[in-house]
């Protein structure tokens, strides 16, 4: 007998992915109970989808299986170890889609930068959050290693809090901000998916197993020579926040080393603007109506970084990323 049921892709390797599928409450287009609602299960894209890179952790699919896919042992049902029988057959609409970290449908980017041993390069946390502004998702930074300096790491967070985003401090053995971002997770994320991404070395599994004992995340060592960390993360991995079948989901992703504007087409200089947005109160304001915001005379956010009103080193980076795209080739 061929069956059909819905759920979301929540780790993919080697071309098997894992999917989590809804249950009776929460299942798409259908009100016939299924013998897989529910359970997570393993199978393979089928058609294009068997193509590298076709489907994402964080996809919603639609899956096919048949009798051979699960076993029967009294009222339990177990799924297919390898899975036999089972295929994803399509891909749900996304409500968006990123190259770094691969995800789709993403709706909250934890953005975490060390407050030292790496220093953090704010051009490249900014870049980021860039991206994530022009998908609709929101963004909220963490600053990790704050022990190592703590004044600091309070200036990152008062930095980004008052460009309009929840930031928290985390460290070892100092007091910190991580039961305020736990509560933030606890309280935020139901039926949402966040990731975790930022450079190697930041520390991002070691304060995630500080948050979620059980999920164990490979840690990797510093090297004391060049300050950089072994990136452990080999793929994206989606991990559920309770065991309802919909729930909301964690991801712990590699680090960020590929984001390239000229390589990677997310947007255009024309949409940098409100990718910013500390800026968006001042766009329509400057003397001049194509004010590209970076160097013109009259530009109401030159004034507000003057004035303090903006941080000057987000406009830094704001100028650096208009370079980049101003160069970059529309085909």
């Amino acid at each position: 007998m061929a069956y059909q049921g819905y759920g979301r892709v929540i780790r993919g390797v080697g071309g098997l992915f894992t999917v989590r599928m809804f249950d009776g409450n929460s299942r798409l287009h259908t009100d016939i109970p299924m013998p897989l609602d529910g359970k997570t299960v393993f199978g393979r894209g089928r058609g294009s989808l068997h193509r590298k890179g076709a489907l994402l952790v964080g996809d919603i699919v639609e899956v096919a299986y048949d009798d051979t896919s699960f076993a029967r042992e009294g009222d339990e049902v177990i799924p297919s170890p390898d899975g036999t029988g089972i295929s994803i057959d399509r891909i749900c609409d996304r409500s968006c889609a990123l190259i770094r970290p691969p995800m789709a449908n993403l709706d909250v980017l934890f953005v975490t930068l060390a407050a030292a041993a790496p220093d953090p390069i704010l051009e490249t946390v900014d870049k980021l959050i860039a991206i994530a502004e022009h998908n609709n998702i929101e963004s909220v930074i963490v600053v990790t290693k704050s022990e190592l300096n703590p004044a600091y790491a309070a200036e990152l967070r008062a930095l980004y809090q008052k460009a309009g985003f929840d930031a928290f401090c985390v460290g070892q053995g100092i007091e910190d901000d991580i039961e305020g971002l736990r509560t933030y997770i606890q309280t935020r994320l139901e039926g949402k998916i966040a990731a975790f991404s930022g450079a190697s070395g930041v520390g991002k599994s070691t304060f995630l197993n500080r948050l979620f004992p059980e999920l164990a995340l490979e840690t990797g060592e510093i090297s004391r020579r060049i300050e950089r960390g072994k990136n452990t993360t080999r793929h994206v991995e989606l991990y559920p926040l309770s065991e309802a079948a919909d729930c909301g989901f964690l991801a712990d992703t590699p680090g960020f080393t590929m984001l390239d504007f000229e390589r990677f087409d997310f947007f255009d200089k024309e949409n940098l603007p409100m990718t910013f947005r500390e800026f968006e109160k001042y766009i329509g304001e400057c003397r001049y109506t194509k004010c590209s915001h970076t160097v013109e005379q009259g530009c109401a956010i030159r004034e507000a970084v003057r004035s303090g009103e903006i941080a000057r080193s987000r406009h830094q980076s704001f100028c650096a990323l208009y370079e980049v795209l101003k160069k970059k080739t529309k085909w």
